[in-house]
């Protein structure tokens, strides 16, 4: 019998928002509070030990590789596995590399080598929790209000990091870079607990397959039969790597020779973070009928940023260019999170999730090493244009390709399509 309190909590809040997907929301909102923060405290680390500019680069990619490096098994290993443990498992990998990192810093004599070697147990970590991540949560939600549920997802998350690197920058200041990174050890630990009480009792275990590289071509497959998906992952390929560039190398540049230094820099990526809310609160209300048409439309203005570097504008009209790309990807990240669900089948997740975030990753760290080079041969100002230009060209190419134009939102389950289930209580499907 279902007492009076439970039925209670269950009126205060949707119905798709069942159990996992508060744990799972929770815990996204914990690990970002600690996750940004830190990111700001390793850099701030390096130089802290004595390092310079490209020392921060060194850790920077340490990070980085092993993420490219480790997605895809990361993937396969997560739609093998129940998810929830995968995720469990890289949580305590992470907690552990950057309670050492933190223990290294305190105690004020750390090598470069050893952060780089921290750094990278903690990519390798979110290799393989990103897909088991991004597979349980879009997997656990069901029925009409997907759209929805991802909206507020992201919503806190992004709420969260903004917060973190509010936070963590603070903290750095007070108390040094060590404590921060010790806080995102704990971050991580709780972040681990919420996970591990994830309910997937009433997941069936899946089927046997035959072994690790046949589901990366399974993965593969499933990804090459669906134009719409590999055209999409080709195109943020570009978006991501050009868009990296222009924010992490010519932003700051600019900022310092012609906006006035740091300050007005951290106000436009202020005002990204909060068009990111801005987007997903959107989307909590709009359902776009053709999901990936509004989805890449939404696309082009990512273009604007770099336009406005090149330029460049003042303060204030970069900060208004850089909040309506915050709110336009968010539009892009719903509608693209509400295709999977609505489109791949729930044991074939994660591997698509891993190729999606390979595809997104792969060219970024190419992309940031090759700026200063760019800058040299064509000049800033004409790189920043270039960096507008690949985003706007490759966007309008995937507008060609019919399944983007015209894959429709559906708004009741067909014969055929993933099985979701309006019961969020527990993920549905063949997770592990």
């Amino acid at each position: 019998m279902t007492s009076p309190t439970a039925t209670s909590r269950r009126a205060r809040r949707p119905e798709w928002a069942g159990r996992n997907y508060v744990l799972l929301t929770a815990a996204a909102i914990v690990t970002n509070l600690g996750s940004h923060g830190a990111l700001i405290a390793a850099a701030f680390a390096v130089l802290q030990s004595g390092g310079d500019g490209g020392d921060v680069g060194l850790v920077a990619a340490a990070r980085t590789l092993p993420l490219v490096l480790f997605l895809l098994i990361g993937g396969a290993v997560a739609d093998r596995m129940p998810r929830h443990r995968v995720m469990v498992a890289a949580n305590a990998l992470n907690c552990v590399s950057q309670a050492a990192f933190a223990v290294l810093v305190l105690a004020g004599d750390p090598r470069l080598w050893q952060m780089m070697l921290l750094t990278a147990l903690c990519g390798t970590g979110q290799a393989f929790f990103n897909p088991a991540a991004e597979g349980m949560l879009i997997s656990t939600v069901g029925g009409e209000q997907a759209s929805r549920a991802f909206a507020l997802f992201r919503m806190a998350m992004h709420g969260a990091a903004i917060g973190g690197a509010a936070l963590g920058g603070a903290l750095i200041a007070a108390v040094g870079p060590g404590w921060v990174l010790a806080v995102d050890a704990a971050a991580f630990a709780v972040a681990g607990a919420f996970r591990a009480f994830l309910d997937v009792g009433r997941v069936p275990a899946r089927e046997g397959g035959g072994g690790l590289l046949a589901d990366l071509r399974d993965g593969w497959k499933e990804v090459s039969s669906r134009p719409w998906l590999w055209a999409i992952v080709a195109q943020f390929s570009v978006v991501v790597a050009v868009v990296g560039a222009a924010e992490s190398v010519y932003g700051p540049l600019v900022a310092r020779d012609e906006l006035g230094g740091a300050g007005p820099w951290g106000m436009a990526l202020a005002a990204f973070g909060v068009g990111t809310l801005g987007g997903a609160l959107l989307m909590m209300r709009w359902k776009p009928r053709r999901l990936l048409l509004a989805g890449t439309l939404c696309v082009f203005p990512l273009a604007a940023p770099s336009a406005a570097l090149a330029v460049p504008l003042p303060v204030t009209g970069l900060a208004a260019v850089m909040l309506l790309s915050g709110v336009a990807i968010e539009v892009f990240g719903v509608a693209w999170m509400t295709a999977l669900h609505q489109e791949i089948p729930q044991d074939m997740l994660s591997r698509v999730c891993a190729y999606d975030w390979f595809g997104s990753v792969a060219m970024l760290p190419l992309a940031t090493a090759l700026a200063g080079p760019a800058e040299s041969l064509f000049g800033r100002r004409e790189s920043l244009w270039g960096c507008a230009a690949l985003v706007v060209l490759v966007t309008a190419a995937v507008l060609f390709v019919p399944d983007v134009r015209n894959l429709t939102l559906r708004t009741k389950q067909v014969a055929g399509a993933p099985a979701t289930s309006a019961d969020a209580e527990s993920p549905v499907g063949r997770l592990g």
